[in-house]
């Protein structure tokens, strides 16, 4: 099944290179979260695929053919913008139907649809108010109808959902999912938020400084992250630093049985997200800490830890109690939950 390929993509502003020797591939029918830190080049690489940009080199291939001298109108592509771009002076219908209008479809073709769109993103019954007269939430429907309108190959969003609050901004996460999964539509989300990228979708890109650094699905990036940049910005984790000493493997001053470094290194990088560190009884378990903070999440709790390696965060189901800050502990990590790095360089 054909979708979007990025093959060797890069782009240079003067001596500034914003996407660097960029290759994707995207399947037709997923979706895709473009995620990282801003100015890392996501919505430059977007805006490639669009054809608002002109890569300086590398090539954009859609369905198997070459698009990257294919003028943007000649894409049917959709894409959806940050500041939703919506035009004041039309109504939503108007705004709906303006792709349509543009490509001389007729006025009872283009009423339907408006109609049809209205229903599919749940606002039936709006085409006749102004735009200043919606939420935030029911003008990012109408901006992602109207992105629809022509019934794209490609969907595209850059930070579509960031102007929201958090409540509506999760809310919206879920319908717009949910659209893209009925339609199967190809689509791909600029986002720098983690939960967002997460929750959405199939595959994450993580990029960094213009490069993409790795791209799998949600749950093998947070699991099998390739580098620390990337285990640190999906999610919390600890990343610390693992040493060989007398024949094993010491994290915090302890031994960890089971755990290896790689060939030849005496040191490594390593990363523990919160949930793997287990908190026990003083003595109980190889590393010693004591407890310096703790935050209730309501869905979890987590405990902040003192150790020989400083700083180590614990998270514990909802309503777990026994520890106050002083207490001292012992922590308790499974190796087959520690990821090793072969470097830090990406940090």
């Amino acid at each position: 099944m054909s979708g979007l390929e990025l093959v060797n993509v890069t782009k240079r502003y003067g001596s500034v290179v914003a996407v660097d020797d960029a290759v994707l591939n995207v399947p037709a029918g997923s979706f895709v979260c473009l995620l990282g830190p801003s100015g890392c080049g996501k919505t430059t690489l977007m805006r490639i695929v669009a054809g608002l940009e002109t890569p300086s080199a590398g090539d954009v291939r859609f369905d198997g053919a070459a698009i990257g001298d294919r003028p943007v109108h000649k894409r049917d592509f959709g894409m959806v913008f940050q500041s939703l771009a919506l035009f004041p002076h039309l109504t939503v219908g108007e705004n709906i139907a303006y792709p349509l209008k543009i490509r001389r479809r007729g006025k009872a073709e283009r009423e339907a649809r408006v109609a049809e769109l209205l229903d599919m993103v749940r606002l039936p019954g709006v085409a006749d108010r102004a735009v200043s007269q919606l939420s935030g939430g029911q003008r990012q429907r109408v901006a992602i109808a109207r992105a629809l309108a022509v019934s794209p190959k490609l969907f595209l969003l850059d930070e579509p959902l960031s102007a929201l609050d958090a409540k509506l901004r999760e809310a919206m996460q879920v319908e717009l999912r949910q659209l893209q999964q009925r339609l199967g539509v190809t689509t791909i989300v600029v986002t720098h938020d983690q939960r967002e990228a997460m929750t959405m979708a199939d595959k994450i890109v993580v990029m960094k400084g213009g490069r993409i650094l790795q791209m799998d699905r949600p749950i093998d990036i947070y699991r099998r992250p390739v580098d620390p940049f990337v285990a640190d910005f999906l999610g919390q984790t600890n990343l610390l630093t693992a040493s060989l000493d007398g024949g094993a493997v010491h994290v915090a001053g302890a031994p960890i049985p089971g755990l290896a470094l790689p060939a030849g290194r005496r040191t490594a990088e390593i990363s523990l997200r919160p949930e793997d560190v287990s908190v026990r009884p003083e003595g109980e378990a190889p590393i010693a800490a004591s407890v310096e903070f703790i935050r209730d999440m309501g869905s979890a709790v987590e405990v902040y830890l003192d150790t020989a390696a400083g700083r180590i965060i614990a998270q514990r189901p909802a309503g777990s109690g026994g520890l106050a800050v002083g207490d001292k502990v012992s922590l308790g990590l499974d190796p087959e939950t520690i990821v090793v790095f072969p470097d830090g360089e990406h940090r």
